[in-house]
């Protein structure tokens, strides 16, 4: 499935003939609406529009479509994910968010976390009514035949009619990787589709994906980069690829699932309302609804690794088998949600949403069939007196909840969720979270505002109490993490104003230690982050930016980069139809400890050895549009040799890409 040079070219073609093929429907449909016929004019399509799905019970919030040419080059390098993105370097590689008020609390099955971002997840589900079937496909490429970057993605939605709509996803990433033996290969693809009735609604989809990564450790000494003279004898330059990993025949493997299945029927009432004197208008109302939700998820991770030398470096501990490692970690949820909520705006008195609900759960896990196939493990001699080990589980967890919404609005609008658990490892948990927003004219702008809190009192995953491998064995018996966190954040709309504070407070938080094992804190660490983004405008000159301040009260539990900083400066013009982004942009963050990688585990660990940070990463780019056709030219990290020295690694032994070319090009075909 790799693309070769001949066959990116002719996807660039190919691309580019169809675009006036594609754009004769949608113009077509234009002239329809704007051409008289006889005394009237032929109605007006709908405009199209997208939403995501609100958790637990599947409400609607409307999402952005993906049209916009602005920074598109930015999705092709491993930093767009945030401001302060520790990483392995490659893309479609490993990593996680530095910047804490942005990152997700780890999930049930560890290992998904840090590739959560290069695979498709429930917050990133979009369904879409684009009424004109829509197809949008990208494509960027990066690199030569030792160092190639490919990302082919495409989009589909078509509506059956004005109530029922079906979608598909396909994206398929390649990446050698600029130094050795970090390879990428990333498939996902989903199906999904929709019904709005009056009566009967339904959301579902499916998504399927398969991660294969090399793991390579990260580079062996890392004056290669920062000092190659000094280990070359004088000799300054370096080519990546020749610089040594510490290990040479490991990869790790993601593969999974997920089925959401979202059904509502709404009882109510038809109102009548006389349109004119021989027409009447007849609406449904509903009045209140009841849920049912389906959720089936499905992840298996493999590590493999057969250099049994390398292994014995590498790893402190093999406990299985010291020839070579094939661990294997299982893991499947089933999720059942029943609700019954009123409805927000029947009448003219309901100002509000209101529904309770209860979900159940069932999880299984399972560990290292392919290296040990038993059941009962006697780990007596392993580390902590370990006792007899089982090599599956089956866990039942069951929740009651209660939520308040109002979605409509223009004065206020806000959402609280309430959540308890009775059953299982979930007894005794509580989530509440919320959050209030607010719209007004403020000094001759519009000023949004916007608070929100949240309290959890939730139980260790089960993976972060018990697991088995090779290299890693624990049992634990962690207690609950309680966590509390409040903030407000204010928009102001024409003045690109953007302001957020937030304060948590995180009681017996979960880790890995500098060992790559769970621990948990004993006592409490506070995180402070203030962040201001402010858009700044002069002509045809923009000048974008974004500064982070945070601070942890215990680094060695909890380590951040105390500033991070996003800066864009461009210019933004037209050439007759032709859009124009034309500019520079870097990412900077302070020194810290940043995590370490452990390949076996898919997951960043603690380390207090090294500092990393306080290196610009620069790109300079060109984003055009062109009717429906995005398309950009980028020389990423172009600062490298120029200015900022040569420190530049993300996290301990693994660099960031050096300086290359590329390219990406995306159609939207109205079909």
């Amino acid at each position: 499935m790799k693309l070769t040079k001949y066959s990116k070219i002719y996807l660039c073609l190919l691309l580019c003939l169809l675009l006036p093929v594609s754009g004769l429907p949608l113009q077509a449909q234009q002239a329809m609406r704007s051409a008289p016929t006889g005394s009237k004019k032929k109605p007006a399509i709908a405009p199209s529009y997208a939403w995501k799905l609100l958790s637990p019970l599947g409400l609607r919030e409307p999402a952005p479509m993906d049209t916009m040419f602005e920074n598109y080059s930015r999705r092709s390098i491993p930093s767009m994910v945030s401001d302060a993105w520790a990483t392995t370097g490659n893309l479609g590689a490993e990593g996680m968010n530095m910047l804490y008020h942005e990152r997700e609390p780890m999930s049930d099955f560890f290992f998904r976390d840090a590739l959560a971002h290069w695979m498709p997840t429930h917050d990133k589900m979009r369904f879409y009514n684009t009424r004109i079937p829509m197809t949008v496909v990208s494509f960027n490429t990066a690199g030569g035949r030792e160092n190639a970057q490919e990302r082919l993605k495409a989009t589909f939605s078509g509506n059956i009619n004005a109530k029922a709509q079906v979608g598909a996803m396909l994206d398929y990433l390649y990446s050698k990787g600029c130094y050795n033996n970090q390879a990428t290969k990333d498939l996902s693809w989903g199906l999904s589709g929709s019904y709005l009735g009056d009566r009967y609604e339904m959301q579902a989809y499916y998504n399927h994906y398969n991660l294969l990564n090399k793991e390579n450790g990260g580079i062996t000494d890392m004056l290669y980069i920062t000092d190659p003279a000094e280990l070359q004898g004088g000799v300054t330059s370096v080519d990546p690829k020749s610089i040594p990993t510490k290990l040479n025949d490991a990869h790790t493997r993601l593969r999974g699932q997920e089925l959401y299945v979202n059904n509502r029927y709404k009882v109510g009432y038809w109102h009548e309302e006389a349109v004119d004197d021989t027409t009447t208008r007849r609406t449904y109302i509903p009045v209140s609804s009841f849920i049912y939700t389906l959720r089936y998820n499905a992840d298996k991770h493999y590590f493999l690794d057969y250099t049994p030398k390398e292994t014995a470096e590498f790893f402190d501990n093999t406990y299985l088998n010291p020839e070579f490692t094939r661990d294997r970690t299982a893991y499947w949820s089933l999720t059942n949600t029943l609700g019954v909520s009123l409805l927000e705006g029947f009448h003219k008195y309901a100002k509000f949403g209101l529904a309770a609900y209860v979900t159940h759960q069932l999880r299984r896990y399972e560990f290292t069939p392919d290296t040990l196939d038993k059941t009962g493990l006697d780990l007596t001699p392993f580390p902590d007196g370990i006792g007899p080990f089982s090599s599956h589980t089956t866990r039942q967890l069951a929740w009651v909840g209660a939520q308040l919404t109002k979605q409509r609005g223009a004065l206020l609008r806000y959402e609280a969720t309430a959540e308890l658990g009775f059953l299982g490892d979930a007894a005794g948990e509580v989530k509440v979270d919320g959050n209030v927003s607010t719209r007004f004219r403020f000094l001759g702008d519009s000023l949004s505002v916007r608070a929100f809190g949240a309290f959890r009192n939730e139980s260790a995953p089960f993976l972060m109490q018990q697991y088995l491998s090779n290299h890693f064995i624990w049992k634990n018996d962690f207690g609950k993490q309680r966590t509390v966190e409040f903030g407000g954040e204010f928009d102001l709309g024409r003045s690109g104003t953007h302001f957020r504070a937030s304060f948590s407070n995180i009681q017996n938080m979960l880790y890995f230690n500098a060992k790559g094992l769970p621990a948990q804190n004993g006592g409490s660490v506070q995180v402070l982050s203030l962040s201001l983004r402010q858009n700044l405008k002069l002509g045809i000159l923009h000048w974008d930016n974004k500064i982070t301040y945070q601070t942890s009260t215990d680094e060695a539990v909890l380590p951040l980069p105390k500033l991070a900083v996003y800066s864009n400066l461009y210019l933004l013009f037209r050439v007759a139809t032709l859009k124009v982004q034309l500019g520079i942009d870097c990412d900077y963050y302070t020194r810290y400890y940043a995590p370490a990688y452990q390949p076996a585990l898919a997951s960043f660990v603690n380390q207090r050895d090294m500092l990393i940070g306080n290196y610009p990463f620069c790109n300079a780019y060109a984003n055009m549009k062109l009717s429906r056709v995005r398309f950009y030219v980028m020389y990423s990290h172009a600062n490298k040799g120029l200015f900022g020295g040569s420190n530049y690694f993300s996290v301990p032994y693994y660099p960031l890409n050096p300086a290359r070319f590329q390219l990406g090009l995306s159609v939207d075909f109205a079909n």
